[in-house]
């Protein structure tokens, strides 16, 4: 059996003998008893093994070190301490030893430190409690679209099209880089797939392709950015949601980043209490008190002119002026969250600052996009609704000097049976920080890929 069924049915267990099988988290010994803290990863919670000198073994059983792999089997009773309940040992085995230099021992380590053994911190409270929160709120959010009959599109990793247009690609290749510097000269007809490739910075694009004909999809998948940042918020490989939803104007495109934003938001709150109470205490508090007011919000909804009228008239004195038809500092974003209460959607952005496929308004200055700013965190999510018009579309790409050649196929989706359609994008990782109060990237994905550092 396994520690989360212990739990679970406790009352049924009392004075039974159970075999639990998992690692050792703690050793505290004594003169003719000792404790062991145990953990079989399958819940948050440790179970207390108490042994003492009536077992044959007992001076062997001492000498087990923290980090070693055991099968123990003891009867189940109620703890004299502060646990739910405690096994009293009577066998124990060791599967795989552990030596003393054994990193992780049970004392307090900083996260670069762990970041350093990252192959063995989930074995710590703080990512173990971390990387079940990643799992169960990936879970989540392909139950939120699943449940509302979206297709689960897998967009390619490897593309010939720059979405953003910022260029910020690693690039592919199967030349030998040496003879292209002997050179100085690049023959791409030459290379595997004849032409430049690189990895996706998003998968929007090619997902337009399926809303096209299943009229929802969603895309949930690796994305990366070649962008030489070394912010708390940054990386190189990052996990992406993209739904994109024919038959859908920007008004209902904010009600689904709404509605699975409040969805998963609550799906981890209820699945995850012993790890949300974990990072309520020790990561950031008030923490579940934030959460549990987002999902009860109302989202207010403002142009992006009427907030920078409200930062001017603010008596505030800023580090960056904020101005109309230029973006919005981090500074804005939070006062903007507190001057509304509660989570905000900044629609109807300048043209000029966003990009080439979002709709043209009929200000001739604006485009259908949106932010979603949220209390604590800043920007969550990012939208638009998709320019359908092919004129207006082709044009904006040439103002913006965006090639059509390779991206003949997008502006296609216009000519063959185009609709209005919108989308947004969630960066999984930027979730995450926001629900576990654990403030830099590096700290929720498992292995973190950022400028000079690739290990493991």
């Amino acid at each position: 059996m396994d520690v989360k069924e212990l739990y679970e049915k406790i009352d049924g267990y009392k004075d039974k003998e159970v075999t639990l099988q998992g690692w050792i988290r703690n050793h505290r010994r004594q003169k003719d008893f000792g404790f062991l803290d145990f953990s079989d990863g399958t819940c948050f919670k440790n179970v207390q093994i108490v042994y003492d000198r009536s077992l044959k073994d007992f001076d062997e059983i001492t000498k087990i070190l923290v980090g070693s792999a055991v099968t123990i089997t003891g009867l189940v009773k109620d703890s004299e301490g502060k646990q739910d309940f405690e096994i009293k040992l009577n066998t124990i085995k060791l599967e795989g030893a552990c030596p003393e230099d054994y990193p992780i021992q049970p004392k307090r380590h900083t996260r670069e430190f762990l970041r350093e053994v990252a192959y063995l911190r989930p074995r710590t409270n703080l990512f173990s409690a971390v990387f079940r929160v990643r799992s169960v709120a990936a879970y989540a959010i392909h139950k939120y679209f699943q449940d509302n009959g979206y297709v689960y599109f897998h967009a390619p990793i490897i593309t010939a099209s720059d979405c953003e247009g910022a260029g910020e690609m690693f690039q592919l290749t199967t030349l030998d880089l040496d003879k292209v510097a002997s050179n100085g000269e690049v023959d791409y007809s030459k290379d595997f797939f004849g032409k430049q490739a690189a990895l996706t910075v998003s998968g929007q694009l090619q997902a337009e392709t399926f809303a096209l004909t299943y009229k929802k999809t969603y895309t949930f998948g690796p994305t990366f950015r070649a962008e030489n940042s070394n912010t708390k918020t940054h990386a190189s490989e990052f996990w992406m949601i993209e739904p994109e939803i024919a038959f859908c104007d920007l008004d209902g495109d904010m009600e689904i980043m709404e509605g699975m934003l409040k969805y998963v938001v609550k799906y981890v709150l209820d699945t995850c209490p012993d790890e949300m109470k974990f990072f309520d205490q020790f990561v950031e508090s008030g923490l579940i008190e934030k959460l549990e007011k987002l999902v009860n919000s109302h989202f207010t909804r403002i142009d992006h002119k009427d907030v920078i009228k409200i930062l001017k008239e603010a008596n505030v004195k800023w580090e960056f002026e904020p101005e109309y038809g230029e973006d919005i500092a981090k500074e804005h974003e939070k006062y903007i969250t507190e001057y509304f209460n509660g989570p905000v959607f900044i629609k109807n952005w300048p043209k000029d600052i966003k990009a080439f496929y979002m709709k043209q308004n009929e200000d001739g200055e604006t485009v259908a996009a949106v932010d979603l700013e949220v209390p604590g965190a800043g920007e969550l999510m990012g939208g638009s609704q998709r320019e359908e018009n092919y004129e207006k579309l082709k044009q904006r790409m040439k103002d913006m000097n965006v090639s059509e050649e390779g991206l003949e196929w997008y502006l296609n989706l216009r000519r063959y049976g185009g609709c209005v359609h919108s989308g947004f994008g969630m960066g999984f990782e930027r979730l995450l920080i926001y629900l576990t109060g654990v403030d830099n990237i590096r700290d929720v994905i498992p292995y973190p890929r950022t400028p000079k550092n690739c290990e493991f």
